[in-house]
């Protein structure tokens, strides 16, 4: 059409979860499609753990490589094939499930068997990872992944189709969904179902093309200090409340808790079985928790959300919440607030949004530095709210203060046209070669050319594991 201006487009991979309402037979279905993806996964790592110690054995006696035991492949191709050619002996019943059953549980052993030969070998970087374990059916967490076959929603918009499991009620109406689908503008990759909280839920992940966004304020940087005190503090003055849904719970969650402990439970050394009323309980305690997860994901969506969409560039800190998490004193709140959540929502969402996210230097001394003249006190206690500067006389909330050290870095970046440090942080306080980021001098309201990042310069939010 004419007169309409061409709006650009952007393909994003994006999950849509809803929950469902099945029947006891649809249940025990999907449960029999989860035990299959778990004696799938087992019988291949046992394979390959055999193999292994196999060929060790055998270098053991001095035989030849050229002799030893034939590899088992790790890929999913070679474990697939291993697997087709064993299941009718090890599960006779295959037919009864789908192929997409047992390939959920190959496809992870395959990724984990690949991140464990990479850790040991120094491809991949990170902590290491251990080598992959058996899947028990009690403590495993029930799910089913499809890829190929019949996936769907039904034109009520209350219903799915997925491969074998047949025609699935939603508890909740699929319309977000199912517009894009009518428009042509999503494709459905798979469909995964799990179970979390006693609930059913039903995940679809979707190629949808989208239509580029402008945020509300283009132009406008906003510096974020995340904290335990308050969630979130603007460098605009504006504070997000940390709600504490863990807190609020914390009673229900002990009774229910000491009530489990009550009941009789299973015991592996002698073989028995959980009573049906240990179950119950076990069933309410997680529910309970199911309900502060998922009240801390509410919040976090519509604080990330409303940012993504207001703000043209936001910048953050590199927080090492690993490290943050090992004070005893608050290494429940900070779990509970959810700091690393925040960042990953902030990264898609800003990208949707057409805006920026710019991650600060994990040593960029925020809390310590002053937003008026730019001097850094050497020591900053963590009971010590109001930052106060001695030398322009400044007198401002800690997290406030931080929240506009962090835009005025942001605006920086954006006006030398790239970022301080981002992505990952450092691994130590200093670098070995040219300044981490521009700062101002002290005692000037410019910044200088020269400039660098002293080598104290932890912020006293991440240095949580030093305050005790």
């Amino acid at each position: 059409m004419l007169g309409v201006a061409h709006r650009e487009r952007l393909s994003v991979v994006q999950a849509y979860r809803f929950a469902l309402d099945l029947t006891a037979r649809q249940e025990r279905a999907v449960l029999a499609h989860a035990g299959a993806a778990r004696v799938a996964h087992n019988w291949a790592l046992a394979r390959v753990k055999a193999v292994m110690d196999q060929r060790a054995a055998e270098r053991s006696y001095g035989i030849d490589e050229a002799d030893l035991t034939p590899t088992q492949g790790w890929s999913l191709p070679a474990l697939r094939r291993a697997w087709n050619q064993a299941k009718p002996v090890v599960a006779p019943w295959w037919r009864e499930c789908s192929k997409e059953a047992f390939n959920t549980g190959l496809d992870p052993l395959a990724r984990a068997l690949k991140n464990w030969s990479d850790s040991r070998s120094g491809k991949r970087a990170g902590r290491p990872v251990g080598f992959p374990r058996f899947k028990s059916r009690r403590r495993c967490t029930p799910s089913v992944r499809f890829t190929t076959g019949a996936i769907r929603v039904e034109p009520d918009r209350k219903h799915v189709v997925l491969p074998r499991l047949g025609r699935l009620k939603l508890h909740e109406s699929a319309r977000k969904l199912a517009r894009r689908l009518e428009a042509a503008t999503a494709r459905i990759v798979s469909a995964t179902v799990r179970r979390e909280g006693g609930r059913w839920f039903v995940a679809f992940c979707v190629e949808v093309d989208r239509a580029a966004r402008t945020p509300e304020q283009p132009h406008v940087v906003v510096g974020v200090d995340l904290g335990v005190k308050h969630l979130a503090v603007l460098s605009t003055g504006e504070v997000e409340p940390n709600p504490r849904h863990l807190d609020a719970a914390a009673r229900r969650l002990r009774r229910l808790a000491r009530r489990v402990s009550r009941r009789v439970g299973p015991d592996r050394r002698t073989g028995r079985r959980a009573s049906r009323r240990w179950e119950r309980a076990r069933g309410q305690l997680g529910r309970a928790h199911a309900r502060v997860a998922n009240l801390r994901r509410d919040g976090l969506h519509k604080l990330t959300t409303r940012l993504a969409r207001e703000y043209g560039t936001i910048l953050v800190e590199d927080l090492n919440v690993v490290g943050m998490l090992r004070n005893r004193r608050l290494a429940r709140r900070i779990a509970d607030a959810g700091f690393a959540e925040l960042r990953r929502q902030l990264g898609y969402k800003t990208s949707w949004n057409g805006g920026r996210l710019v991650v600060a230097d994990r040593w960029y001394p925020s809390s310590k530095t002053c937003s008026g003249c730019g001097a850094v006190k050497a020591k900053l206690a963590l009971s010590e709210r109001t930052y106060t500067c001695t030398t322009c006389g400044l007198t401002l909330d800690r997290d406030v203060n931080a929240a506009r050290n962090l835009a005025a870095l942001a605006a920086q970046a954006s006006a030398a046209g790239s970022g301080p440090v981002a992505g990952r942080g450092a691994d130590r306080k200093t670098r070995r070669a040219g300044p981490v980021a521009v700062k101002r001098q002290p005692g000037t309201a410019t910044a200088g050319k020269t400039g660098t990042v002293p080598p104290q310069g932890g912020t006293s939010d991440q240095m949580l594991t030093k305050a005790s």
